[in-house]
């Protein structure tokens, strides 16, 4: 049993007898009121989404599904295609992909995540390498604190990053928060 505030992205939760996977979790606490978490589920047998309101500490059971180290291979729109060490492929929806689509790129290691058989999603490791594709010249004098830019990488996805990172500099990238976390 997970509390509703433990609950990630890409975790697969049982809801009304039935698996729903989270597509997006949102936490917000109220003045006066208790902490919610705003979810945004999908579910496994019948494709069908739908936006849930839990307390922040309403417990729910999370399932344990089977996973499977695999690389990016394609893209067959609208479905991510994925191969495992022994060639055989699975094919992930665009919509079940959630923030690996930031960081896609061929050849990509990632864990797909199985239910009962079926790929439902892809779970990125903690960090990523890529290069910088384009990002404004730093302004001389503008060094008071932490100072971020805005880069772009590769896959259009913006971060903020310190001014003296320059176009084509490989970073480090934490793909819990999207957040910069040291130039490679």
């Amino acid at each position: 049993m997970k509390i509703a505030q433990e609950i990630r992205a890409g975790n697969v939760i049982m809801q009304n007898g039935a698996p729903w996977v989270v597509l997006k979790t949102e936490y917000a606490r109220g003045g006066r009121n208790a902490a919610t978490v705003r979810m945004k589920l999908k579910s496994l047998l019948s494709n069908q989404g739908t936006e849930v309101v839990f307390k922040a500490d309403d417990k729910m059971d999370q399932i344990v599904l089977d996973k499977k180290d695999c690389s990016y291979s394609y893209f067959a729109d609208p479905m991510y295609v994925w191969m495992d060490g022994e060639y055989n492929q699975y094919e992930v929806e665009a919509e079940n992909m959630g923030d690996a689509l930031n960081y896609l790129e061929d050849g990509m290691t990632a864990e797909v995540v199985f239910y009962e058989g079926k790929a439902i999603s892809v779970e990125l490791p903690t960090s990523v390498e890529r290069e910088i594709t384009w990002t404004e010249p730093a302004v001389k004098g503008d060094t008071s604190g932490k100072v971020l830019k805005p880069a772009k990488i590769a896959t259009g996805f913006e971060i903020g990053v310190p001014i003296f990172v320059a176009q084509g500099d490989k970073v480090e990238i934490d793909t819990r928060t999207g957040e910069y976390r040291r130039r490679v």
